[in-house]
């Protein structure tokens, strides 16, 4: 599994510093707005050609990881 830098980035020449897939300018969030309307993995990456299946899956898997861990909360204070 690729580590979130190999797969996320967020700078400001970037989209104003939202967080997009690397080496893409295609934000991070368009992938769970896509998921959230009922829209597959695969018709995500028709639609973002740029965007790498081991990008979405990594980025899947790390969002697994942060929402299973059994220190959580602790996690949602540092970030919030």
């Amino acid at each position: 599994m690729l580590a979130i830098p190999d797969v996320i980035s967020s700078t400001p020449a970037v989209m104003s510093g939202v967080p997009v897939f690397k080496g893409t300018r295609v934000p991070v969030q368009s992938l769970f707005d896509h998921l959230e309307l009922g829209i597959s993995v695969d018709d995500f990456l028709d639609d973002f050609p740029s965007v790498s299946k081991e990008q979405v899956l990594t980025t899947l898997k790390i969002a697994e990881r942060l929402l299973t861990a059994s220190n959580l909360n602790a996690i949602y204070e540092a970030a919030a």
